[in-house]
């Protein structure tokens, strides 16, 4: 594969893991509140175990697409499907006024493993969280049916390294932020940035519109 489409495939990745990493959640508030209270390597270390969780689930999301797209029929409706799937995201996170808390799954995955290191409870929190996994299925539609990546071993997991590069790049940046910058870093200021990361999506799907009625005119 041309070593200049697999940066570009990387780079897609990447921004694409560190953008779906901002949007506020029980492990971006984790971090904050452990970094200011318990230090950076304790936030890092759950940002790491939440980073390595992330892959796994972004792994199984591009694997499912291996040879979906051999049919005009089939790539078709996976870019019809993926549209709606960035706008409901893209809303959701636009209208998030509050910091979402630990769901109840997410209590009873962690009373049940007792995870007792910071890299256990990242990677444990956010196994209990499938919408995760919702995401990176909708992201895998996109990047595959509009072809922003080859429909290859190699395309995928140039983008899956991407994405786990931006996602640990996020983290790796909050932990720093919540234990030098606390004060000024606020769950406030996540909201806000889930805001932008909506907003984005919702761009995307606009321009992915567009994009399919010209292929229709």
């Amino acid at each position: 594969m041309d070593p200049a489409l697999l940066t570009w495939t990387f780079l897609v990745g990447l921004l694409s893991g560190f953008l779906s990493a901002v949007p506020v959640g029980p492990i971006n508030t984790t971090i904050l509140n452990e970094g200011g209270r318990r230090g950076f390597r304790r936030a890092l270390l759950m940002g790491l175990g939440a980073t390595v969780m992330e892959a796994i689930y972004c792994g199984i999301a591009f694997a499912g697409f291996s040879g979906m797209l051999r049919s005009r029929a089939a790539t078709t409706l996976l870019q019809g499907l993926s549209i709606p799937l960035l706008v409901i995201l893209g809303l959701r996170y636009v209208r998030l006024h509050d910091v979402p808390g630990i769901g109840r799954t997410a209590r009873l995955v962690e009373e049940k493993l007792h995870p007792h290191t910071a890299f256990m409870t990242g990677f444990v929190r956010l196994a209990a969280n499938p919408g995760v996994l919702v995401f990176w299925v909708a992201a895998a539609s996109v990047f595959v049916g509009h072809g922003w990546i080859a429909d290859s071993g190699p395309g995928k997991t140039a983008c899956v390294a991407g994405i786990v590069s931006g996602v640990f790049l996020w983290f790796l940046i909050l932990s720093y932020a919540a234990t030098h910058a606390h004060r000024r870093l606020s769950t406030r200021s996540l909201i806000v940035l889930s805001h932008v990361s909506g907003i984005v999506l919702l761009l995307v799907a606009l321009v992915l519109v567009v994009r399919l009625i010209r292929l229709w005119l």
